[in-house]
């Protein structure tokens, strides 16, 4: 019960929050133009700030445990190779494609799932989802770059060279490679002994840090803005299946087969970070992607809001499995 509690009160906020753009725009403050500009801004500016700071803000990538994020990235890895066939049955409109397969292997991890590994397994929840953070992260960002690119409105078939520079060019790409860049001539300049880090100039990261914090809020005001309930029946057949993807098919996929084949290996730290990434919704930032990639943003939008409220049945559901079998002791 604690964890369905800790996940209800993890949800609520963003649910909350998108209410509030929807009424925004009921009342006239938000209008269609205002959140599609807004919307860019989260996707150009605000999402890359906080992707940078999440990089390097990492303090000792020394300390990985590579066994547990080798399993972690190989399962987001073939949820992205399973749901492109999956999703192409489901739909026959090719823009609605790639949100969907987004949904299947895209958790909102860091604003989500982070917390709940502490509130699953204290302290060395946190470590170990964090650490799992500096590669599923990015993995997230350059799998989501090939889904939305594959199915984009009105492109042609792709190239790689056309889905590599795609990746090369996302803002969100650019911004995690920077930060690992930051990262490593930290670590050149820790070895040669000196001690300096970005935060010491405190003007530069708090002026930063303000630009992140408005990622999310951002994010969720302008899904409210343009979340829609006429969409719904329109939808019904994608909004059912991406949500049953994410809340059912992923945490099934990603946690049942660590416990079934590495319960002997992994630790509740582990299955703690694992819970984290397979069973919270998909990420917030799903939705700027989608609609500046010309996929179907309308969709996106619903899979964020469906997946959001479903999530804490499925994140309670595979704590208490887990609780039952021992590894939350």
């Amino acid at each position: 019960m604690d964890s369905f509690l800790f996940a209800l009160g993890a949800v609520t906020p963003i649910i909350l929050v998108v209410a509030v753009g929807y009424f925004l725009k009921r009342v006239g403050l938000m209008k269609p133009d205002f959140a599609k500009a807004a919307n860019r801004l989260v996707f150009h500016v605000f999402l890359p700030v906080t992707l940078f700071l999440n990089v390097y803000c990492i303090e000792d990538l020394g300390s990985m445990d590579f066994g547990y994020i080798a399993y972690a990235l190989l399962a987001v890895f073939a949820l992205f190779l399973i749901a492109i066939p999956v999703m192409c049955l489901i739909t026959k409109v090719p823009e609605r494609r790639g949100p969907l397969v987004q949904v299947s292997f895209r958790s909102n991890y860091a604003l989500v799932g982070i917390p709940l590994a502490g509130s699953l397994f204290g302290t060395e929840g946190v470590v170990a989802a964090t650490l799992l953070s500096a590669l599923s992260i990015p993995l997230y960002n350059v799998l989501a770059v090939i889904s939305l690119s594959i199915f984009r409105q009105g492109a042609e078939r792709p190239s790689v060279r056309g889905i590599l520079l795609g990746i090369l060019k996302n803002p969100l790409i650019i911004s995690i490679g920077a930060g690992l860049c930051a990262l490593g001539i930290h670590a050149i300049l820790a070895g040669n002994g000196i001690d300096f880090r970005l935060s010491d100039v405190r003007p530069l990261f708090v002026a930063a840090q303000y630009l992140s914090d408005l990622s999310t809020p951002m994010a969720l005001l302008v899904l409210g803005a343009q979340f829609e309930f006429s969409a719904v029946r329109a939808l019904r057949r994608e909004i059912l299946a991406g949500t049953l993807a994410r809340t059912v098919a992923a945490p099934l996929f990603g946690v049942g087969a660590a416990y079934l084949f590495f319960r002997g290996t992994f630790n509740g730290a582990h299955f703690a970070a694992l819970v984290a990434l397979f069973a919270t919704p998909v990420a917030v930032s799903s939705l700027p992607m989608a609609q500046e990639m010309k996929n179907d943003a309308a969709l996106a939008g619903q899979l964020v809001v469906w997946t959001t409220l479903f999530s804490s049945l499925s994140i309670f559901l595979c704590a208490l499995l887990l609780r039952l079998a021992g590894v939350f002791a």
